[in-house]
């Protein structure tokens, strides 16, 4: 399994040839395209059809769960089974710098499989697979310049997964009494912009 993923590591990996653009486009992705999750989830939150508004923020927090289980557990699994990132062990070439810390998994992998997963089963079908889209390409690009291994991104996938299944179940011990809760303080903090209009109750 080891050799498949350095071979699959050197296939991908960005090579000093490689086109200037093509490293910009995979440095924008690897950086900046994780930003579409706090994004989504707080426009999901504060606007959207009315009719609609309750069953984003049934989303929203279930996803808030699903994270909170994918972020616990990538931290878990990180410390129990250390694993170097590719330049640290001098493999390939790195175009991003990042520190020399344990790479599996991948929390970049785990945070946007998590949500894009999160979309897929509980949104729509078309959400999550523009979602699942964006996490391949956050995926190869953190690949392709050289800071993570194709298996921490597999690694991602699979914890996200679990994740999901774990929020479900917990969704029915505390989900609609978190819902209330949060939805109560909510109101409070945004009381004025609620009554504005600028956002929905």
């Amino acid at each position: 399994m080891e050799e498949l993923n350095r071979a699959l590591f050197l296939w991908i990996n960005a090579t000093p040839t490689s086109p200037d653009w093509l490293i910009s486009l995979a440095t924008f992705f690897a950086r900046d395209l994780i930003a579409i999750v706090p994004l989504l989830v707080v426009a999901m939150w504060l606007w959207g059809p009315e009719r609609q508004v309750g069953s984003q923020r049934k989303l929203v927090i279930k996803t808030g769960i699903a994270l909170a289980y994918a972020m616990t557990i990538s931290w878990c699994v990180g410390n129990l089974f250390p694993h170097a990132r590719p330049f640290v062990v001098g493999l390939g070439h790195q175009f991003l710098p990042h520190a020399p810390d344990d790479s599996y998994p991948s929390d970049h992998g785990t945070a946007i499989f998590t949500f894009a997963l999160a979309f897929l089963f509980w949104h729509r079908r078309w959400s999550g697979a523009i979602l699942i889209s964006i996490g391949l390409a956050i995926a190869w690009s953190r690949i392709y310049l050289g800071v993570h291994w194709p298996m921490d991104m597999i690694g991602g996938l699979l914890v996200g997964a679990l994740s999901c299944l774990f929020a479900q179940v917990a969704w029915h011990f505390c989900g609609r009494r978190l819902l209330q809760n949060i939805s109560t303080l909510y109101r409070i903090v945004f009381a004025f912009p609620i009554r504005k209009g600028w956002v929905r109750n």
